[in-house]
């Protein structure tokens, strides 16, 4: 089996909700991963779980925004697994707001964040990829992509990572890398929960109205993002790149 065995995986904002799945994901698949975070704590937690469900992993931290830390944390995953196969850039933040109320800060962060956290991990990544003339790239994306009321920093950065996405397929695809994007919808996380409980709601009514609106009938987990992200991450997926992959249930279909 290829999938992403033996692979040396490196998947940011990882220390819970996406990331933390994705993390577990590739584990599972026999891919040695190193949990990034902000938290370090939080992210030597996933690793120990991982760890204790037979697979190999190491908890870091950086913050994605900043350079040096990048540098370090890349260098600690190479050093610890002796290569660098696979990059999942997952790390977000949400700032909402409608635009006349959106502060410096709130489009700010948020571009830090995602794009030059996206740029930088990915920039960093890629030397170990082009020596190994292997490598995926993976980028998350969000239906938000599209356009989101009290979302225009986000949307931004999540449209930006798509462009990002295909310019690196571009770069990159004559050393044997791949990029590609996921998009996923509605996805039941605790950033979702905090979300709701934020417009006044709970996330059992964001999922319930939510399963009202698409074909599959039910909200997204993780996991689903997950599987779609494993498929990229692949050695079989080596002819797909510069592709987006919308996981929303088939939201807008009907």
């Amino acid at each position: 089996m290829a999938g992403v065995a033996d692979r040396v995986a490196l998947v940011t904002g990882a220390a819970q909700g996406i990331g933390a799945e994705v993390a577990r994901r590739l584990a599972a698949g026999g891919a040695k991963v190193a949990v990034l975070d902000l938290d370090l704590g939080a992210a030597e937690a996933v690793a120990a779980e991982i760890v204790a469900a037979g697979g190999s992993a190491l908890g870091v931290a950086a913050d994605v925004s900043k350079r040096d830390q990048v540098q370090a944390a890349v260098d600690a995953v190479v050093e610890k697994f002796g290569a660098l196969h696979i990059v999942v850039n997952n790390a977000g933040v949400l700032r909402d707001n409608l635009l006349f109320k959106m502060t410096d800060d709130d489009w700010t962060l948020v571009m830090e964040v995602h794009l030059r956290g996206a740029f930088l991990v990915s920039q960093i990544a890629q030397k170990h990829m082009v020596a190994a003339k292997y490598g995926r790239i993976i980028n998350l994306s969000s239906t938000s992509a599209l356009g989101n009321r009290g979302q225009a920093n986000y949307a931004t950065a999540k449209a930006g990572l798509q462009g990002f996405t295909k310019t690196l397929a571009i770069e990159l695809g004559p050393f044997g890398i791949t990029a590609n994007a996921v998009a996923p919808g509605f996805i039941e996380t605790a950033m979702t929960a905090a979300t709701a409980e934020r417009v006044g709601g709970t996330i059992e009514q964001m999922r319930e109205a939510v399963a009202s609106t698409v074909p599959v009938r039910r909200g997204g987990l993780p996991a689903d993002v997950a599987n779609t992200v494993a498929f990229y991450a692949g050695e079989e997926a080596g002819y797909v790149t510069g592709q987006v992959i919308y996981v929303d249930g088939g939201a807008g279909l009907i």
